[in-house]
Formats: C-alpha cells, sequence, structure tokens
C-alpha cells in the first residue's frame, strides 16, 4: 500500500519556522528548503472522530497499523538526500511501509513500523526517508523509568539552548502535530508517565542536522535515534564530533545520537 500526499511547500511556513528557531529569514518561492524541513509541509489532517487518544490520527487508519499496543513513539530514522527541496513548488510525498515486527523486550511487549517516503519534486526524487514507529504498553503506576545512557562529553563544537512551552505549540503547529505530550501536562505524566512536556524528537534532530550542515557544508545522509525524552525547559548541548552527533542533558544523560556525511 502506498499513500500519497501533494504539498505547494509554502514558503511562509519555513519562514515561520525559521522565526520560532530565533533566527528569522524570509524563504521566497524557489529558495532551497533546509534539511528536514519537509516536516512542515505533506500534513494529514483528520477529523476528531478519526484521532486517537494521543492526539494523532489513530492506528489502524490509512497507512499507520494498529499494532495493538496503546502508545507509539518516533524512536529515529535516517534520510538521504539527493537534492533540496524548493519553496513554493509543488511537491508530492509517496509513502509505504517497509517492515512490521512484534516482539517481548524487558519492559513488555514492544511493536516495531518502519516507514518509507519519497519525495518528489519536478519529476525527480529529491529525498527518501525511513522512519522508525516504536509501540509499547503503558507504564504501571510502579513502574521504574528506563535507565538513559550516559551521553558523551569529547565533542569539539557544541549549541546550548533549551525549548519552553510556547516553542513546544509553535513547533506543534507548524508541523500539524497533535500529540498530546507535547502541551498537555497532565496526560504527558498521568498517561505516558512523562516528568513534563516532551521536547519532540524531530526537532531535536532539526537542530542536529543544522548543526551537522555548518559542519559539512551540506548533508547526503542523516541517521538519528532518540534514547531518553528532553523535557521542556531543561538545558541541553547539541554536540558534533567528526561525524558524529548526540544531544545532551544537563544530567548528562544522551536524548538523542545521530551521524551525518
Amino acid at each position: 500500500m502506498t499513500q500519497t500526499c501533494p504539498d505547494s511547500l509554502d514558503p511562509a511556513r519555513a519562514t515561520a519556522m525559521q522565526a520560532m528557531l530565533g533566527d528569522p529569514r524570509a524563504f521566497e518561492q524557489g529558495d532551497a528548503l533546509p534539511p528536514f524541513y519537509h516536516q512542515l509541509y505533506f500534513w494529514d489532517p483528520q477529523p476528531p472522530a478519526r484521532l486517537g487518544r494521543d492526539g494523532h490520527p489513530a492506528t489502524g487508519i490509512g497507512l499507520i497499523p494498529d499494532m495493538g499496543l496503546p502508545r507509539r513513539m518516533w524512536a529515529g530514522g535516517s534520510l538521504r538526500f539527493h537534492s533540496p527541496l524548493l519553496a513554493g513548488i509543488r511537491a508530492e510525498k509517496r509513502s509505504s511501509i517497509e517492515s512490521s515486527t512484534r516482539k517481548d523486550g524487558r519492559s513488555g511487549p514492544l511493536a516495531f513500523v518502519r516507514l518509507r517516503h519519497d519525495y518528489w519534486q519536478r519529476g525527480s526524487i529529491c529525498l527518501t526517508e525511513w522512519q522508525d514507529l516504536v509501540y509499547r504498553e503503558d507504564p504501571g503506576p510502579d513502574a521504574a523509568p528506563p535507565v538513559p545512557p550516559q551521553a558523551r562529553t569529547d565533542e569539539t563544537t557544541a549549541q546550548v539552548r533549551s525549548f519552553d512551552e510556547t516553542a513546544l505549540f509553535r513547533y506543534s503547529a507548524l508541523t500539524f502535530n497533535g500529540h498530546r505530550i507535547h502541551y498537555d501536562v497532565d496526560y504527558a505524566r498521568a498517561v505516558e508517565g512523562y516528568t513534563g512536556l516532551v521536547v519532540h524528537g524531530p526537532l531535536l534532530a532539526q537542530m542536529l542536522m543544522h548543526l551537522a550542515e555548518a559542519q559539512l557544508g551540506g548533508l547526503t545522509e542523516f541517521t538519528y535515534r532518540a534514547t531518553s525524552p528532553l523535557i521542556a525547559g531543561e538545558v541541553a548541548a547539541f554536540c558534533w564530533a567528526d561525524g558524529a552527533l548526540w544531544v545532551r542533558g544537563a544530567d548528562g544523560r544522551q536524548c538523542m545520537e545521530a551521524a551525518a556525511r
């Protein structure tokens, strides 16, 4: 099954993203979009009756399968850049499921889904993206939080910043992401077991891609994996060392790891 979604790549949305990041830049028709800005486009809006409890489109509707587990997370992915997408020029996203599996982990049953997205513009493929989803059970009331890995401290370049509730709201709006862990703190804590509002994994990946592009002068491939949630208001270091990237929380834990070339 392949799902196709067209979009005109409105330059105003990329301009709004720049403003949200605190780096104002106006995009015009035909301008090359930065890596990963396709996340601002190709929305799949659904009416309330077709949403899950988490605010995302319900599983089992459209492309996303129902794996029989209530919690769904974007755990990572990889991208292969062929040529930049251009603002204001019609493009098409073609999506399919590459694999879906279930297994038993130490914390209970898990399911994994890998999606493939191909982005086309002017008759050529510009970007291939693989997106990894993880499904799991709700945490029990007495469940101990998982122990996150410790992050490296040998970076040669680092950028430090945090994201407050306003930044999370604006990024959710720009990406049409209705997941409640990013704006409903009671839901995030009581249902999904987080300590507060969760910074979007794709936003962390976006910051690492900006860092990698600045170091390399351009990107051909990027792979990333979320390892621990970053909570709104936490200060994090976005780190680079010889093609490796990671996000380090203030307590030293690793929130995301990535590689770029």
